[in-house]
């Protein structure tokens, strides 16, 4: 079986959801999908590539903690979970936190951490530090150990130092972290701020994501100019710990699912043994389901 952990999908706008930001509006309109992207649409394109389950990760058209579509595709299709978005600065984020993984089908929370706090999922900017500040929320992350939320995390690689800060303070916590890193191709692996990742090896709470290539590749399918990076992070995780992705169909304006799906296939030196690990395995073992 294959799990992909990471895609999309929401519903149409509405007079209670409206769509209202931006920027997301303008990238739809270049996907090569339908511009409402349902979970039922996800769940055909999964069917035509071989992808028995997927968690639908919150996608911020709506405003951006509004998790109603998320939470609606987890509970209507028994192969789709779902990751929510929260402000963890929010006063009763601990109290909103806890009700939504009430929901069977939801498994966490992700944290747009390369974002301006008051941009929140409308542009990045790596020199943001709020998530250092976010550390300090004690309540909101009691109530993730309490009911054992995944940590979703998108940060660029220069930002690992206070991602790193939020492992030691708390350990024990479930981290997933998304897209390389926001590492490319020409992004070293043994020096520099992508190297950080080595301090986070030690620590089996995490995990590291080799999602989104089409972006974060320069050339077309396979995206052998990634391939390294993959070899680097399975040596340095193990493939219980690297877990692939599709990210579709945010990826769709330059890549078909297929392509976002079956690229791993052209990684040399990966056994089948290593694919069926990091297309389904890894990710079971690392958030504690079967």
């Amino acid at each position: 079986m294959v799990l992909d952990p990471h895609t999309h999908a929401w519903g149409a706008a509405s007079r209670e959801h409206p769509w209202i930001n931006g920027p997301i509006l303008d990238l739809v309109d270049g996907f090569d999908v339908h511009t409402v992207y349902t979970a039922d649409r996800l769940l055909n394109d999964m069917d035509r590539n071989g992808v028995g389950e997927a968690v639908v990760v919150g996608y911020p058209i709506c405003e951006w903690t509004d998790n109603r579509y998320t939470v609606r595709a987890a509970q209507e299709h028994d192969r789709l979970y779902g990751i929510i978005m929260l402000d963890p600065f929010d006063e009763n984020a601990a109290q909103q936190l806890r009700k939504y993984m009430a929901v069977d089908g939801i498994l966490g929370f992700r944290l747009g951490a390369v974002c301006p706090y008051d941009q929140m999922w409308k542009t990045f900017d790596p020199s943001v530090t709020w998530l250092r500040e976010a550390i300090g929320a004690t309540e909101f992350w009691q109530a993730a150990s309490d009911t054992g939320a995944v940590v979703q995390i998108l940060c660029d690689h220069s930002q690992l130092d206070q991602a790193l800060e939020l492992v030691e303070a708390y350990p024990d916590l479930t981290y997933l972290f998304d897209h390389f890193c926001h590492a490319g191709p020409d992004t070293p692996t043994d020096t520099g701020t992508l190297a950080r990742l080595t301090d986070f090896a030690e620590y089996d709470t995490v995990a590291v994501k080799v999602s989104e290539i089409p972006h974060r590749s320069e050339t077309g399918f396979p995206y052998e100019d990634m391939h390294d990076h993959v070899r680097w992070f399975l040596d340095l995780f193990g493939r219980e710990r690297v877990i692939w992705g599709s990210d579709y169909p945010n990826i769709s304006d330059v890549a078909e699912y297929a392509e976002s799906r079956f690229w791993l296939e052209q990684v040399n030196s990966l056994s089948v043994r290593d694919r069926e690990w990091l297309t389904d395995r890894a990710f079971r073992g690392h958030v504690g389901f079967d």
